[in-house]
């Protein structure tokens, strides 16, 4: 009995993986395919996280504790510097709330190619799975660490702090949307670039500690000169701390233009972290 061949023709593929020569060659539907990795990409990050730790999930609540208790006594004890009339404890621990979130999810997806070359190298999948699981998991130390938050702010309100807490409190959805694009956006745009250049790597510590400095984490916007405020707000998260504090304390120098100019700055820095990320993901592997 013979046996006919089926032509190309008259096969049929579920799906057909293509070269991209794009730069901006991200299939959103392709990502939501992938739901599915991504969330056992977040599972991984969490368990390798604290897989040989004692304490495991318990350092999302020291490290803030941590850091707000020296905080506290070094540049509100010591250098005395000013928190708007606000308690420099519930002052410091807003800042390091928000920053927590925003350093851990640069500093992960920054390194996304080099972190996981290997497996990149072996299979097939959108590569911004990686990234976006980062972006994920690390809102559980977030929300970890707010809950935290919000202890101690009702602890001071019922002790009488002056602390007033406003409408600007039911924005927070938008602000975690603005500090994952951010962190999202020019984590994988510095990826991109330590693929190349990996001194970048080597440097991120470095960077995120004196970016921190550049962000009103330890001192209020108030005391910003004025010549340097334009200059000072294009750093995205001015905006996102300020709007943080202002939401429960009732207290910040803010404007809407700032906001403004956080929100311009960090969907450039999600565009282009894309743009270039889509490009380099092609040729990494010859880097890398």
């Amino acid at each position: 009995m013979s046996k006919e061949k089926l032509s190309s023709d008259d096969q049929s593929w579920d799906m057909v993986i293509q070269p991209k020569t794009g730069w901006f060659d991200i299939d959103i539907k392709e990502l939501w395919r992938y739901r599915d990795l991504i969330g056992m990409f977040v599972k991984r990050d969490f368990v390798t996280f604290y897989k040989q730790t004692i304490l495991g999930p318990l350092w999302y609540i020291i490290q803030p504790l941590f850091t707000t208790v020296v905080f506290t006594i070094i540049f509100g004890r010591v250098a005395k510097i000013s928190t708007d009339g606000l308690p420099p404890f519930l002052f410091y621990m807003a800042g390091n709330v928000i920053w927590g979130y925003f350093a851990a999810t640069l500093n992960a997806t920054s390194g996304t190619f080099n972190t996981n070359a290997a497996i990149f190298g072996k299979v097939y999948f959108p590569r911004l799975t990686v990234p976006l699981a980062t972006v994920i998991v690390n809102f559980l130390q977030f929300f970890i660490q707010f809950f935290l938050f919000l202890g101690f702010y009702l602890y001071f309100f019922i002790k009488g702090a002056t602390i007033v807490p406003t409408i600007w409190i039911i924005g927070l959805p938008v602000l975690l949307l603005q500090m994952a694009l951010l962190s999202f956006g020019l984590g994988i745009l510095l990826s991109s670039l330590t693929t190349k250049y990996k001194d970048l790597k080597f440097a991120m510590g470095f960077l995120v500690q004196l970016w921190m400095y550049c962000t009103p984490i330890v001192y209020p916007l108030s005391q910003i000169p004025e010549w340097l405020l334009p200059y000072y707000v294009l750093n995205p998260m001015v905006a996102i701390v300020e709007i943080f504090r202002y939401g429960f304390f009732g207290t910040s120098a803010i404007t809407l233009s700032h906001i403004c100019i956080s929100w311009s700055v960090t969907l450039l820095l999600v565009f282009f972290g894309i743009l270039l990320f889509s490009r380099i993901e092609k040729t990494f592997m010859d880097t890398v």
